[in-house]
């Protein structure tokens, strides 16, 4: 009964969170947002007894949040407002819609097969985390792996905005330098 309860509560807090940050104009608060659901979402690794997993959520999806709320104070202007200017409104929509459904099909498809239960090989006595491995790498591998990829992709983005950004702030200083040396 605790559970239930628990369940819906945290649904929704975490429907709440990730609502703030889709909708959310400041950057700083989409990123404070997006750290809550993530603790949130592991509030339902502890419910269903993955104890592990649920500490594995706080500390690395939070930490890694965290860290980008870094980069964001640090390397971005967070009160400067951002227009777009997108000619084709409905046909973007349409392809970012089209695009998601065929994504999310072709990442849930290994996860509701039911020829992947083979894979698994019998293990006598396995303890949570022996069990987290076999079901990560076998039947769960496909949607780890594009993870990881996406991380790996953050992660390039984030050194190449730094470095854009670190080499207009060298520009400005030579600027000032050679301004201050005319007069």
């Amino acid at each position: 009964m605790y559970e239930v309860i628990a369940f819906y509560i945290f649904s929704a807090l975490t429907i709440g969170l990730f609502t703030v940050v889709v909708m959310s104009k400041n950057a700083l608060y989409a990123m404070s947002a997006l750290a809550g659901g993530m603790i949130f979402i592991s509030g339902f690794f502890f419910i269903l007894g993955a104890e592990f997993l649920g500490v594995v959520q706080i500390t690395v999806y939070s930490g890694a949040i965290m860290a980008l709320y870094a980069f964001g104070m640090m390397f971005f202007d967070t009160t400067r407002d951002v227009k777009e200017n997108i000619r084709c409104k409905k046909i973007a929509y349409t392809l970012s819609i089209l695009s998601s459904i065929l994504l999310i099909v072709i990442l849930c498809a290994p996860l509701f097969s039911q020829n992947i239960e083979a894979l698994y090989p019998s293990i006598q006595n396995a303890g949570n985390i022996q069990m987290i491995g076999l079901v990560l790498f076998t039947k769960y591998l496909v949607p780890f792996e594009l993870a990881a990829i996406m991380l790996l992709a953050a992660m390039i983005a984030g050194i190449v905005l730094a470095s854009k950004k670190m080499e207009m702030n060298l520009e400005i200083d030579e600027e000032f330098e050679e301004a201050k040396d005319v007069k």
